[in-house]
């Protein structure tokens, strides 16, 4: 071992051709895989790396939707109890929604609230319907005017309506100027929902379909 050790530190790289039979060959060996592998480098491995690149990238995408998958089948049981839970509340939220025939009735509840609650109604003006999706609101105006405790007992009467009522554009001001008054006038609009019938819905379609293609041209 010593002597192969001794016989490479003497080989003079300045003259290989005097060097022995067996590191001649190892040398051109060597700088034979060498060239083999930048060959391959610069060929090969350099050309196809982009393609790799995206192999992976697309390796990792791949990888992390499998997992949001695989993390909703897991929870596809809980998602199904959640839809039919969504769907109970929607539904309860519907009965909530008067129909047609049930609006005027709505109608005299909310005036009825003011005068309960001992307020002295200046303004009850329904306004113009406003049609949505699937529901249509229906604006009213009112002004009122009693004492703090009376507004108070009024809003709490809307709150407690079996259907929904929702109160807008609140504004609460002294009436007149004599000081030690109690009187305070409410301007407000109270907005109920209606539910839509299926014809109802399918005539709106056409007419929301048209707004769309006039809202473009406009546009242009």
């Amino acid at each position: 071992m010593s002597n192969v050790l001794d016989d490479i530190r003497n080989l003079d790289p300045n003259d290989v051709g005097r060097w022995p039979a067996t590191f001649r060959f190892g040398a051109i060996g060597v700088i034979f895989i060498l060239a083999a592998c930048l060959m391959v480098y610069f060929l090969v491995w350099k050309s196809k790396k982009p393609d790799l690149d995206r192999a992976r990238a697309e390796e990792v995408t791949l990888t992390s939707t499998f997992e949001q998958k695989a993390r909703k089948a897991a929870n596809l049981d809980a998602y199904k109890a959640q839809l039919q839970e969504i769907e109970r509340s929607f539904g309860a939220m519907l009965r909530k929604l008067p129909n047609k025939t049930e609006v005027p009735n709505l109608l005299t509840d909310i005036s009825q609230q003011g005068a309960g609650a001992g307020l002295d109604q200046k303004l009850f003006q329904p306004g113009a319907q406003v049609n949505k999706d699937f529901y249509a609101e229906l604006p009213i105006r009112m002004r009122l005017t009693g004492n703090f405790h009376s507004i108070g007992a009024f809003v709490s009467g809307i709150a407690a309506l079996p259907r929904i009522v929702t109160l807008h554009n609140v504004t609460i001001a002294p009436v007149g100027r004599e000081r030690g008054t109690d009187q305070l006038q409410l301007d407000v609009t109270a907005k109920t929902y209606r539910y839509l019938d299926d014809e109802e819905q399918a005539a709106l379609k056409p007419a929301e379909t048209a707004s769309k293609k006039s809202s473009k041209k406009k546009k242009k």
